[in-house]
């Protein structure tokens, strides 16, 4: 969704609130994730003394797969996140959203957001004890031998 801020930026005290939801159709695109549900964005973009700042929360579900015993599971994800914003940069800075045309593209910056903060490893539940490295079986669900006797 994109967002103009003219506004905003013009006058010092303003403010603009959103709420929407990006449907999982529109998250297709991105590589390595599932959306389970749609991706809610609420947030406001605020003057504060001539500087604009951006918070928000978004919040989404994914669809997964343990990495130890690879049952599907589905995770509840919120996240928070601020920012400054600026009409322009001068030289190479990530600390702050540029607004080009005096507008952001909400979208863009929530999953460069997200990206980072998913973790690198999903498991179930933090004690899922995986699959049985002989026989395969889910040692989670049932006991097997396959450990006990020596290869």
């Amino acid at each position: 969704m994109k967002i103009n801020l003219k506004q905003v930026f013009n006058i010092v005290g303003e403010s603009r609130d959103f709420d929407y939801e990006t449907g999982r159709d529109e998250l297709k695109h991105i590589k390595g994730i599932s959306f389970s549900s749609a991706l809610r964005i609420k947030g406001r973009a605020y003057n504060r003394a001539g500087v604009v700042y951006l918070d928000y929360t978004a919040s989404f579900s994914l669809s997964l797969e343990c990495d130890r015993c690879l049952k599907k599971f589905e995770r509840n994800h919120e996240f928070d996140f601020s920012h400054i914003v600026v009409r322009e940069l001068n030289g190479d800075n990530d600390d702050y959203i540029v607004a080009e045309s005096e507008s952001i593209e909400m979208n863009d910056i929530a999953i460069t957001d997200i990206l980072p903060e998913l973790p690198s490893k999903n498991l179930c539940r933090d004690d899922c004890k995986g699959l049985c490295m002989v026989c395969g079986c889910d040692l989670n669900e049932s006991v097997c031998n396959c450990l006990n006797t020596e290869l």
